[in-house]
């Protein structure tokens, strides 16, 4: 793959810009939301406490965000382009922080959240697809990787909708603000997949 960066990607409604330190704890306050880190989180449970607390989580934030502009991190703050406002974080990471048995860098994972005042707009599928559009044909990965929680049909559905495959396989999660473990559906997408999908959208 191509080591390029969160360089700064538009849309027709939104801004995809590398994370600064402006937006993290707008950012933080919104993942804190139940309904946005309940099937998001896989944090371990021993800090879930630590996590809720802002004092604390700053000085994480503010060394994360010296690696921002680091050609292989690959993590977008998503602004609404008319207002400047920024909804959200969308990401693509290697794939063996959440499987350790793939070593491929071409193999990559994805997540993203909104605050959940911007959800039912389409801005997390326009956030998402300008990513992958990007980390396809520009960073030329060859496939992604993720899971979705069986009981959150809104986000595998989305998958779906951009032409992910799910397997025969399921995983129990850990997921921080769930008591137990929750089982995923586990799903793929590769790049000829993703393009030959995206042709037929845009013939509809």
């Amino acid at each position: 793959m191509k080591y390029l960066g969160s360089k700064t990607i538009e849309t027709d409604r939104l801004v995809l810009k590398a994370q600064t330190m402006n937006e993290q704890k707008y950012l933080w306050s919104v993942l804190m939301i139940p309904e946005v880190n309940r099937y998001y989180l896989t944090v371990p449970k021993k800090f879930s406490e630590k996590l809720k607390n802002w004092s604390k989580q700053e000085e994480y934030y503010k060394a994360d965000m010296e690696h921002a502009n680091d050609l292989d991190v690959f993590r977008w703050s998503i602004f609404l382009k008319e207002s400047g406002e920024c909804i959200g974080r969308v990401s693509c990471h290697e794939a063996n922080a959440e499987d350790n048995n793939i070593t491929n860098p071409n193999i990559r994972g994805v997540g993203w959240y909104l605050d959940p005042k911007y959800q039912g707009k389409g801005y997390g599928y326009e956030a998402a697809n300008a990513m992958m559009d990007y980390m396809f044909n520009e960073c030329d990965i060859d496939e992604i990787r993720t899971g979705a929680a069986i009981v959150n049909p809104a986000s595998w559905m989305i998958m779906e909708k951009f032409g992910f495959v799910r397997t025969d396989k399921t995983k129990l999660v850990e997921y921080t603000y769930v008591e137990e473990p929750v089982e995923d559906y586990q799903y793929y997408l590769t790049k000829e997949m993703y393009l030959n999908n995206k042709n037929k959208r845009n013939l509809k």
